[in-house]
């Protein structure tokens, strides 16, 4: 909190309140790690509302970090700057989104029909901001609620760097807006909305997206390089593709994989259509769409005596906190030995995790139990992240949850 002379105003993005970090509990804050806990905290001064911007300094007072507060969330502050002279104000917020920009430009991910994470939260220093663009238009989502506060600067310097035709509002995730105090409905932002879905171009291939009521914020864009990836050991095959939401997996085996042919599974009736959609779109003709529970399916098809070159799981987020990883552990080892006997010998399993709560480590170690519970040797070919408009800030490696594996199985 600088100091100001008597009688003065308070200048925009210089806080007015303090938050002071129990002793011995600082060091992570001065290594730029952006969330502040509540029990990390010794007492606040000043009288801060939600979403007001606050000095976090150490128990006797030196300055660590500015950042924005919300005394209803566990994540009572989260840091954004690092110098007591740097203002959280209008020009802070523009020059980092400038940044995010400017990196998917050098990714080349900004073509006319191009889609991809523009802003990646905390992998751009923008902690609790999610933005994605899909061709013309731009879904933002809040997951913190000072971000929601400053929707308006926000969309006024997108609309400026990108010159969208509409910016959608997508409400914050499942079960992040209640640990925020967030209550936002889908709406539009700024200029016009889509009339029926938006199609992108993705590696050669097309897609129609589903913005308004689509999940995520209309499509996985994170597994865009992974898709590609899985397509080089698909050609001759059969494949299973588990939990196929627009049939990004199904799409991208069948035609740019050149896959015998394709099953691609999802229990959500709008996803399936979806997925059929764009299976027409690419004139996917190898590849057949169906509706159905994934463990029935796939233990069905196991009964059946059934034999696929290749299965792809991509399930939903198994573990939402650190408190459920072992029971998800147990659902991703069960599907996963299912599928790892539905694959003939030399048969290629991709298997993906997008649960933060899950490390790297331990879904590697679940795959090992599955090779010995089946009897199976099973060859890590190539362990992927997310892609590259996904960044992960060095300082908050929490930001790195997706695992995609693709292992042979003998």
């Amino acid at each position: 909190m600088p100091d100001e002379p008597a009688g003065s105003e308070p200048r925009e993005g210089f806080p007015q309140a303090a938050v002071f970090v129990k002793p011995k509990r600082a060091r992570p804050f001065f290594g730029r790690h952006p969330w502040v806990l509540e029990s990390a905290v010794l007492r606040v001064e000043g009288d801060p509302a939600g979403g007001d911007a606050v000095d976090l300094v150490t128990h006797d007072g030196q300055f660590i970090g500015r950042g924005l507060f919300n005394p209803a969330s566990r994540l009572r502050v989260r840091l954004y700057g690092f110098s007591a002279d740097e203002p959280l104000d209008g020009g802070f917020w523009e020059t980092r989104l400038e940044a995010a920009v400017a990196l998917r430009r050098q990714l080349g991910l900004l073509g006319p029909r191009s889609a991809c994470r523009l802003v990646n939260s905390e992998g751009d220093g923008l902690s609790g901001l999610i933005v994605d663009r899909y061709a013309d238009f731009l879904a933002v989502q809040p997951t913190a609620l000072a971000i929601a506060e400053r929707l308006g600067p926000i969309c006024d310097a997108l609309q400026r760097l990108i010159q969208p035709r509409g910016i959608l509002l997508r409400g914050a995730e499942r079960g992040l807006g209640k640990l925020e105090g967030l209550h936002l409905a889908d709406r539009q932002l700024r200029g016009e909305g889509p009339k029926g879905p938006v199609f992108i171009e993705e590696h050669g291939l097309k897609f129609g997206i589903d913005l308004t009521e689509g999940q995520k914020t209309g499509a996985y864009l994170d597994q865009r390089e992974n898709r590609q990836a899985v397509a080089r050991y698909a050609a001759g095959r059969r494949v299973l593709d588990m939990f196929c939401y627009g049939g990004g997996f199904g799409v991208a085996t069948a035609v740019a994989g050149k896959a015998t042919a394709v099953l691609s599974v999802d229990s959500s009736a709008k996803a399936v259509a979806l997925a059929r959609a764009n299976a027409e779109l690419n004139a996917a003709t190898t590849m057949l769409v169906e509706q159905a529970d994934a463990f029935e399916k796939l233990a069905a098809l196991r009964e059946a005596g059934d034999r696929f070159g290749m299965v792809v799981l991509d399930p939903p987020k198994f573990a939402r906190s650190r408190a459920s990883a072992s029971d998800a552990l147990r659902a991703y080892h069960r599907i996963n030995r299912l599928a790892v006997e539905l694959l003939e010998p030399g048969g290629t399993l991709v298997t993906c995790s997008c649960s933060g709560a899950i490390s790297r480590d331990d879904f590697l170690m679940m795959l090992s139990g599955v090779a010995q519970r089946s009897n199976r040797m099973l060859q890590l070919l190539e362990c992927r992240g997310a892609a590259a408009d996904h960044p992960v800030n060095m300082h908050c490696l929490e930001g790195e949850y997706l695992k995609c594996v693709i292992a042979r199985v003998g």
